[in-house]
């Protein structure tokens, strides 16, 4: 088979899923493992994958492997298969934390590996990846590993001591903007709007202004001075946030998730 997954949850899931409806591999070429029968249970029936518990399996039947496990269980499963992984297969990992240098530890050997770090936009096509390869990946492999990448979302090669970095911009931001989508839909609420169309106004809001920064090449900064009329009511919103420290806050949380990650 084409491809592994060691760990069938939220984030293989939604690669399994970019890349079937894409058409860059048929479900038929694709394994994944779990240890949870109700996890192999909805794999198979939501993706049409080959399932199995057995991680070892998966390595020896696939060329390409994510392990698509959480940081804290990457130590056991890299013990448990890198006895079956050859040299000219690619590993690719999704987590946090585990730098190159540390995965070439844990395998004892040079191996081909590119460590990315997608988020859970992802399970909507809207990934945002950043991926950095080894020394012994070649320019075809990781174009194919960006070919899987890309299925789901965008991506973009990065030197790796940005890696922390891409967590706290990226990886971990969905959650910041969830919380501020709720904030401003409570707001709403407040204000005398129902719940769900609340939810609706403050998403699509966030969404057409991330389309407007991403299609128009202006600088945020600009995007928000068009809205801020002389004396009106959006500069003064903008007031109350810059006094309540919105801005700093932003910064002090995404530098303490980068710390975290850089502890991982």
């Amino acid at each position: 088979m084409k491809l592994g997954f060691i760990g069938t949850g939220n984030m293989a899931g939604a690669i399994m899923g970019g890349i079937i409806k894409k058409g860059i591999m048929a479900p038929s070429e694709i394994i994944g493992s779990d240890v949870s029968a109700a996890g192999r249970d909805r794999t198979r029936e939501t993706y049409g994958i080959c399932v199995t518990e057995d991680n070892v399996e998966v390595v020896r039947k696939a060329e390409t492997v994510f392990l698509s496990v959480k940081p804290q269980f990457y130590p056991a499963v890299i013990e448990q298969i890198k006895g079956a992984v050859g040299e000219s297969q690619l590993i690719v990992t999704i987590a946090p934390g585990k730098t190159l240098d540390w995965l070439k530890g844990q395998f004892g050997r040079e191996l081909k590996i590119v460590r990315t770090m997608p988020n859970t936009p992802a399970m909507v096509g809207e990934g945002m990846t950043a991926a950095c390869p080894n020394e012994n990946v070649t320019g075809e492999e990781l174009s194919h590993v960006l070919d899987i990448l890309n299925s789901f979302g965008k991506t973009e090669v990065v030197a790796e001591h940005l890696m922390d970095a891409v967590v706290s911009v990226s990886g971990s931001s969905p959650a910041y903007v969830f919380l501020m989508i709720e904030a401003m839909a409570d707001a709403a609420v407040a204000g005398g709007m129902p719940r769900a169309q609340a939810y609706t106004f403050a998403a699509q809001a966030v969404y057409g202004s991330a389309k407007m920064v991403l299609e128009t090449g202006k600088h945020p900064g600009e995007l928000k001075d068009m809205v801020c009329s002389p004396a009106g009511t959006t500069i003064e919103a903008v007031r109350v946030l810059e006094e309540k420290g919105f801005r700093s806050a932003m910064i002090e949380a995404m530098r303490a998730c980068a710390e975290v990650s850089r502890k991982l």
